[in-house]
Formats: C-alpha cells, sequence, structure tokens
C-alpha cells in the first residue's frame, strides 16, 4: 500500500484560517486573530506582544512544567520535566488543533471516497480505469513526496525555526527572508519537472505498466496528471508556512478543493471524454488546492511585514547585508544534504506503487483497480490517526530546534500511544466488515459483485500493514524534525522495499493480488521495526522498550475485536446491518479489552469520564 495523501479538508476556502484562530497557541504576532464560533471566550487580552529573549537559565528556573498529557499519564520527574518555551502550544490548543483537523479529514474523506465512487460507477474497473491507475501514480508520488512526506520534512522545520527566531527578536523578519530565498528556486524546480514529465508521458508509461492493452490512454492522461507536480509543490509550500503559525484550517482545506474539481470534471465531461476526465480532474484540483492557501499565507507575511530600511537596531538602520546574513541562516537548515536525504527516503517508500503495478499489470484486467479501491480503504484510519502527527510536528521541530529534546521525546511517545491505539481500532474494523464496506461504497453501475469480493479480500490483507504504515509516518517525522540530514530512515525503508519486491515476485503467481497485497505489509512492518529500534541519537531519545511494551496491548484488543466483529457481521444478511453490527461489536470489544490491559491512550477518556461521572469506579 502506499501512502496516499489525506483526503483533509472540509469547508471554507482562502483565508479561512483568520476566521478561526485555535485558542492557547502563543502567537509571536502583535496581532490577534478573533476567535470563531468553535473557540470558547479566550481570557487572554486581545494582543499577544512577542516574548523577549530569556536567558537558558532564567528560562529553565521560570518555565513552568508542560501540563500532563492528554494522552498518557505523566510521569512525576524532578529536573527532567520538561518546560514550555514561552512560544509553544498548550496541550488545549494541541487538542483542538487535532480535532478540527481530524475533522476537517473526515469531511474530506467523505469526498475522496465519493471520488472513488464516481470513478467505480462511471467507468468501473476494466482497461480504461487500469489506465488512468496508472497515470494516477503522479499525483500519487508528487502527494508523498511534496505534501504528505517529502517537502514537508524539509519546509516544516525551516519555518519552525524562522518563527521562533522571529520571536526572539532576529533582525529584520525571518520568516520573510526565507519565502525570499526558497520558493523561486521551488517554483523553478517543479516546473522544470512537470514539463520532463510531461514530454516523456511515453516512456513512463512503458515502465510502470508495459503490459497495458492501450498505453496511449494511459499516456494522454499521465500528461494531464503530470501537472500535478507542480501544483503541489506550491500548495505544500504554503501548507508548510502556515502550519508554523500555527494555522491549520486552510492547509485541511486543500483536499476538499481538489477532490472537488476531480469529481465535477468526471460528471461533467465523463461521457465525452471517458476516464481523461479524471485526469483532467486532477489538473483542475491541483490548481485549486493552491488558491485556497494562497490569501491566507500573504495574509500572514504581510502581517508581520517589517520594512527592513525603517528597522533600527541599537540606533542603527538594518541593512541589506544583515538581511541577506538572515535569509542564509535561514537557508542553512534546507541544504542539499538534508533535501536529498527527505525527498530520497520519500521516493523509495513511495515506489511500493511501482511494485505493484508492475506485478499487477501481467495480472486479468482489473486487478490494478480491484488494488486501488481496497487501498483507499483500508488507509483511512491511517490517515485519520496521523492527522495528530500532522499538528504536532511543528511542536517537535520548534522543541528541536530550541535544543529541548525532553518536551520532544514525551511528545512523541505520546503520539505513538494514540496514533497506534486509532489506527488498531480501525484495523479491526477494516477486517471485520471489508465486504460490508465494499458492497456499500462501490457495489453499483459497472462495479460488480465479483469486484467486490476481489476489492474485500484485497483490502483484510492490506489492513495487516496499517501499523507498520502509520508507525513509518509518525517515527520519520521524529528523524526529520531537527532539520538535520539523516542517511537511516532511507535504509530502514529501502530494506522494506527489497523484501516487499522480493514477497510479491514470489507470491504474485499464486496468491494474485492478495501476494502483492500481503508483500506491502511485510515490507512495510519491516520499516518500521527498523525505524523503531533506530530511534536514540540519530532522532527524538525515545524510550523504545515501553513504547513497544505499550504498542503490545492494543494489538492484542485489535486481534480479539476483529475476530469477533467479522464473526458479528458475517451473522448479517444485509451489508448495512452487517456494517453497523460488526464495527459496534469491533469497538466495544476493543474498547473493553483495552481497558483491561491498561492501554494509556484511554486514560484521557477515563479521566474526562470520571469527572464527569464522579461516583462511578472504572478499575
Amino acid at each position: 500500500m502506499t501512502v496516499q495523501p489525506p483526503q483533509a479538508a472540509g469547508g471554507g476556502g482562502a483565508g479561512t484560517d483568520d476566521t478561526f484562530a485555535l485558542p492557547g497557541a502563543r502567537d509571536d504576532a502583535p496581532t490577534y486573530d478573533p476567535p470563531g464560533p468553535l473557540a470558547p471566550p479566550s481570557p487572554l487580552p486581545p494582543s499577544f506582544p512577542p516574548a523577549p529573549p530569556v536567558s537558558p537559565t532564567a528560562s529553565a528556573a521560570s518555565a513552568p512544567s508542560a501540563p500532563s498529557s492528554p494522552f498518557t499519564p505523566s510521569a512525576t520527574t524532578t529536573s527532567s520535566t520538561p518546560t514550555t518555551s514561552p512560544g509553544s502550544p498548550t496541550n488545549r490548543f494541541l487538542a483542538k488543533a487535532a480535532l478540527v483537523t481530524i475533522a476537517l479529514s473526515i469531511a474530506g474523506a467523505l469526498l475522496g471516497l465519493g471520488r472513488d465512487q464516481a470513478l467505480a460507477h462511471l467507468f468501473g474497473a476494466d482497461s480504461a480505469t487500469d489506465a488512468f491507475l496508472v497515470a494516477w501514480t503522479l499525483p500519487e508520488f508528487a502527494a508523498t513526496l511534496l505534501i504528505e512526506d517529502g517537502l514537508a520534512f524539509v519546509l516544516v522545520p525551516a519555518f519552525s525555526m524562522a518563527v521562533a527566531r522571529r520571536a526572539q527578536g532576529a533582525i529584520g523578519d525571518p520568516v520573510r527572508a526565507l519565502v525570499a530565498a526558497t520558493l523561486p528556486r521551488l517554483t523553478l524546480a517543479v516546473t522544470a519537472v512537470a514539463a520532463l514529465l510531461i514530454a516523456g508521458a511515453p516512456y513512463l508509461v512503458e515502465a510502470l505498466a508495459p503490459g497495458l492493452p492501450d498505453p496511449r490512454l494511459a499516456v494522454d492522461c499521465t500528461r494531464l496528471t503530470a501537472t500535478c507536480v507542480f501544483t503541489f509543490g506550491l500548495a505544500r509550500y504554503c501548507s508548510a508556512a502556515l502550519r508554523a503559525h500555527r494555522r491549520f484550517v486552510a492547509p485541511a482545506v486543500i483536499y476538499v478543493a481538489y477532490n472537488t474539481g476531480i469529481i465535477t470534471a468526471m460528471f461533467v465531461l465523463g461521457g465525452r471524454w471517458g476516464v481523461r476526465s479524471a485526469a483532467l480532474g486532477v489538473a483542475v484540483g491541483g490548481a485549486l488546492m493552491v488558491v485556497a492557501q494562497a490569501p491566507s499565507l500573504w495574509r500572514q507575511l504581510r502581517r508581520h511585514e517589517v520594512a527592513v530600511d525603517e528597522v533600527a537596531v541599537d540606533g542603527a538602520a538594518v541593512d541589506g547585508a544583515a538581511v541577506d546574513g538572515a535569509a542564509v541562516a535561514q537557508t542553512r537548515s534546507m541544504d542539499l544534504t538534508l533535501i536529498s536525504t527527505v525527498l530520497l527516503f520519500a521516493l523509495c517508500r513511495q515506489s511500493q506503487v511501482l511494485i505493484e503495478r508492475f506485478l499487477a499489470s501481467s495480472l486479468p484486467a482489473g486487478a490494478i483497480s480491484h488494488l486501488n479501491y481496497a487501498q483507499k480503504v483500508a488507509q483511512m484510519p491511517m490517515v485519520l490517526s496521523l492527522m495528530l502527527c500532522t499538528v504536532t510536528f511543528p511542536v517537535v521541530a520548534q522543541a528541536m530546534a530550541e535544543g529541548d529534546t525532553e518536551r520532544a521525546r514525551v511528545r512523541v511517545e505520546r503520539d505513538l500511544a494514540l496514533v497506534s491505539c486509532t489506527v488498531l481500532l480501525g484495523t479491526a474494523a477494516v477486517v471485520a466488515c471489508a465486504p460490508q464496506i465494499i458492497q456499500l461504497l462501490f457495489q453499483r453501475g459497472a462495479f460488480t459483485a465479483q469486484d467486490t469480493a476481489a476489492t474485500a479480500a484485497v483490502m483484510r490483507v492490506y489492513a495487516v500493514g496499517l501499523l507498520g504504515h502509520t508507525l513509518v509516518g509518525a517515527l520519520v517525522r521524529s528523524y526529520f524534525s531537527s532539520g538535520r540530514p539523516t542517511w537511516y530512515p532511507l535504509f530502514a525503508m529501502t530494506a522494506g522495499i527489497v523484501a516487499t519486491s522480493w514477497i510479491g515476485a514470489l507470491a504474485v503467481g499464486s496468491w494474485g493480488v492478495c501476494g502483492i497485497a500481503a508483500a506491502n505489509a511485510g515490507g512495510i512492518t519491516l520499516s518500521a521495526l527498523l525505524l523503531l529500534c533506530g530511534m536514540g541519537r540519530r532522532s527524538v531519545p525515545i524510550r523504545t522498550r515501553r513504547v513497544v511494551a505499550e504498542l503490545g496491548k492494543p494489538v492484542r484488543a485489535a486481534l480479539v475485536a476483529g475476530a469477533v466483529g467479522a464473526f458479528c457481521a458475517s451473522r448479517a444478511h444485509s451489508p448495512l446491518v452487517g456494517l453497523v453490527l460488526g464495527g459496534t461489536v469491533v469497538t466495544v470489544v476493543f474498547a473493553v479489552l483495552a481497558w483491561a490491559l491498561g492501554v494509556q491512550a484511554l486514560a484521557p477518556v477515563l479521566r474526562s469520564l470520571k469527572r464527569r461521572l464522579p461516583h462511578v469506579r472504572f478499575r
């Protein structure tokens, strides 16, 4: 399975984040965003002046202890208790940001499912959809390299460092200096790559899927989808800058715009253009992703604008050389080695798609489509669980930039506990109710009952690797959060890709598409184990043994819940009843077993229930 872009987003458009300022985040700007309708009344004054520079000694003595985790019980420590820097967000802010992002992700996920349903309904699962899905490889790669993993691991730490330097009173505006130094280069690079892909589309299709019966259709679709390299690069740049400023809504709406463009194009032009209309929708949707964020980013930059030639430092005007020096300082964190390690890791991870499409191209027509539909549904628990890491990644990056490894460690351990528990609950539900889910979502129009059975079988095998995919997505953020190059994640991912290739080549002959899915699960699990074992001086120094022991608890709960839920779902004659019954049983069994095993991710839920039900005993 490849990591798809989270189908995040909700309504709103450009500038939505400026009407919803999450409380609890200390913004370094001397301005105030009025809280939106979801924000409770804030007791803080209507302006937040930038925190003055504080010496390390004074900071350590005066900074309050980090509030107890919303995910795990806080350990009582003395000198090792993490401190909260003046500009660090509170747990309340992070919880609100995560909830808002997840809510928008669910809305976007529904649009993503609507997009896949429209594709299945209008074009079914045949050689035409196989040709489009070969072209769809480019948006998948571009999303991983530019939006989700690759470029994000470079830009988010760089912007977080720039924001931290601005809060400390650096000369000029480090954020504007970073934009001036990097945005023109990025624009030129993604434009050149997109043009190269458009020109070399025939050779790319031949390399990706040599067994396609109609490569010309795939070439046409590939030339249209290649434009996403340009639009995704700019969209990721805007998202990184906004998230470093604690603005999460506008970056979350990009996939609403993206999926809306694809769905509209398919229904409007599908009758004349066929599956090419979906490829055109990719081009239009990519442009809408940039349009949804650009005005909000422009307002953030203008809000912190500093007229360099009018600013005085100790009575002397700041000259252009000082500003150039700030730009150089910021671009050091984005040197060629760092960019190379990040992009090579993301490219290696996404190469699973190439292996799957290559192996499936020799199977009967519709095999690639079955793999695609199974991936889209099976990855939903992973996408939703990783939304927390999307919110906390700038926090970890800022803590590492300030040298506060203890605060970063606590944050990463809490994230791993919660995302693992979330994805395992979703995995159990996917395994238990796979036939019912696929039948309800796709079995209509050109999508037959045979397609449902094949897709459900593949989805159950894919689900085995969901924990591995989630751990890789969470752990790799820690490796790159410091803004320093490291080759270990590339090594771990390469080992997983080699395992995927060998297992897939050996299994595809006997098991078909299920063998390809099993190879994916095995390879990504190996990469996750290597990344977990390598945490330490290469990354945020988490307590690996404690984390592994904690992961074992929800794994056991998910195994039992999935088996019981599958049995109950199979007894129902209606797919809707089976889905409701199986999902309910999985949730109840998982929650009971997790509580009995003492899963720490449930601690905040129990504390909340105790506050509301003080006379009930939970243990």
